[in-house]
């Protein structure tokens, strides 16, 4: 019977030994320790230096894209307000000159801004003696400042969403490249260790394919986010378009009534 203890206390040595010579091979060679604490952040802090870069580089795109989601959607409900009260008072039968005296001098709207560059140019062709202000030329002057206008406005609007647009479309793929060098710097080491137990090789692999779940954290909320604001810019350009119409066919009647 003590023979029998002794062996297996003397199994039971050797298998502790060969743990933690398995452990210290698995440290040495840069990867996670089997049974390691797999959280986000010690996946981050056992990563290769590569993947770790990668991710950052994701995270910090992921959090400029919900800045620019934010601030997008901030700033179209607020040109959308003001539009909303611009147009309320434009028919509202006042004067276009006291409008433009209020408003249209120094726009703080879209909407206003095209106003003000249509009641600008109309006003400066009026000024000038012997001009026949029903003349075609004098309604294409207009139209041409409040095209120019439309155009400017929507450019600042539309700032930053080529960034969304990118991120999008490249987020995937970076982490996806962060994936692959994580996995080839497992398998190198796995393979130097001579070790294909689960528990070695899962930490690794876990390093390596969270590179690629932070891709697609920046990339999912990007492209949502590019698809709804490009059609609610598209929605808010065709509303300068549709105002500059009417606002031209009014100026027209006004130059044929005084002609």
């Amino acid at each position: 019977m003590k023979w029998f203890l002794a062996l297996v206390l003397t199994f039971a040595g050797i298998g502790v030994a060969e743990a933690q010579t398995a452990d210290q091979s698995v440290g040495t060679a840069g990867l996670a320790s089997p049974g390691a604490n797999l959280s986000l952040m010690n996946l981050f802090l056992q990563a290769d230096v590569v993947v770790q870069i990668t991710m950052g580089i994701l995270l910090l795109a992921s959090v400029w894209v919900w800045a620019i989601i934010i601030e997008k959607s901030i700033t179209l409900g607020r040109v959308n307000k003001e539009a909303n009260v611009f147009e309320d008072g434009f028919w509202s039968g006042g004067s276009l000159d006291d409008l433009y005296d209020r408003e249209g001098a120094d726009p703080t709207n879209p909407m206003a801004a095209v106003f003000g560059a249509a009641m600008s140019e109309w006003r400066r062709t009026v000024r000038i003696a012997g001009t026949d202000i029903g003349h075609t030329a004098v309604r294409e002057r207009v139209d041409r400042a409040m095209n120019v206008t439309t155009m400017r406005e929507m450019d600042r609007l539309e700032r930053y969403m080529i960034f969304l647009a990118s991120v999008g479309s490249t987020a995937p793929f970076v982490g996806l490249f962060g994936t692959v060098w994580g996995i080839m710097h497992s398998f190198s080491a796995i393979a130097a260790m001579h070790n294909t137990d689960l528990a070695v090789v899962a930490p690794g692999i876990a390093e390596a394919l969270f590179a690629t779940a932070i891709g697609l954290v920046a990339a999912i909320p990007a492209v949502l986010a590019f698809n709804k604001i490009s059609n609610d810019l598209a929605r808010f350009a065709s509303r300068l378009e549709g105002f500059a119409s009417e606002f031209s066919a009014i100026l027209s009647r006004q130059t044929e009534e005084k002609a």
